[in-house]
């Protein structure tokens, strides 16, 4: 059974993002971002809802373009429009039972890369093992928080913490 692994910058006030979509705060370079791909490398198939998978179309992801080539990329969604021949799986429906199928039959580690309300669904259902967060020297204020507007909750068990020069703090939790 492979663990489901919330990979994710997020701000000091808990947003992955700020108002419409907003990442500049985050780091795109220097060593959070070397150690991210890093880790991306780990992978096997990353999971998405539509709002994290069209978020790639502003720069420059055609719809139906796998947004991570090394692995299966699931996006689901009620409404995502993709070409017939794509790269990528749409789940429409029965996501849970989708989900436990991947994390039985993946043959690594599973990538969920957002977004919040889909993070904070899969919370919710108890679908995700491990949280990664890359938290940020910044403050949003408002935007796409962690786990979106859900009211869920969990305990977390921090298992590493290190420390970057820019400010940023890469921690580790298992969900209990």
């Amino acid at each position: 059974m492979q663990p489901i692994i919330y990979d994710v910058a997020v701000s000091l006030d808990g947003f992955i993002s700020g108002p419409d979509g907003d990442v500049s705060q985050f780091a795109h370079d220097g060593p959070v971002a070397e150690d991210y791909a890093t880790r991306l490398g780990g992978y096997s198939v990353a999971l998405m809802g539509r709002k994290t998978y069209e978020f790639g179309y502003d720069f420059g992801l055609m719809p139906g373009q796998n947004p991570y080539p090394g692995m299966e990329s699931y996006v689901f969604s009620q409404s995502l429009q993709v070409p017939d021949a794509c790269q990528i799986s749409v789940i429409s429906d029965d996501w849970e039972r989708m989900i436990r199928d991947l994390k039985a039959s993946s043959p690594g580690p599973i990538y969920l890369c957002g977004g919040g309300v889909f993070a904070g669904h899969l919370l919710k259902a108890g679908l995700i093992n491990q949280l990664i967060l890359k938290r940020a020297p910044c403050v949003y204020g408002c935007g796409v928080s962690l786990f979106g507007e859900l009211a869920v909750s969990g305990a977390f068990t921090r298992r590493a913490l290190k420390h970057y020069d820019n400010g940023y703090i890469l921690e580790r939790f298992d969900v209990s």
